[in-house]
């Protein structure tokens, strides 16, 4: 078992078993909603990729088929992704920090 320490006061000091035991309650509830914090994520780069390019939507410019379709494909991404190895592949990115998969690629 690995020793684990709380603050008391500004004191640092082991954790009692009741502490411990609160402690991995909390750690095992963080581990167990990533799926739920990495899909938000997804969900915020989509919509800033779909506000990127809203203006052909809104505008009097005529949208291209792939464009059409790479929107589509971005606002299915919650029903077409669903586990979290999937969304791990979706948030991938580069040595650059650029997002890896074709999903973001505008057309």
């Amino acid at each position: 078992m690995v020793d684990r320490y709380v603050d008391d006061n500004g004191v640092r000091r082991l954790a009692t078993a009741d502490e411990l035991a609160e402690i991995n309650v909390r750690e095992t509830a963080w581990n167990n909603d990533a799926p739920n914090r990495k899909l938000t994520e997804i969900k915020q780069i989509r919509l800033q990729k779909l506000k990127e390019t809203d203006f052909y939507a809104l505008q009097d410019v005529t949208m291209s088929n792939e464009m059409k379709a790479w929107r589509l494909n971005l606002r299915n991404i919650p029903q077409d992704y669903t586990t979290e190895t999937e969304y791990d592949l979706l948030l991938a990115r580069d040595e650059n920090g650029n997002l890896t998969h074709s999903v973001w690629s505008k057309p």
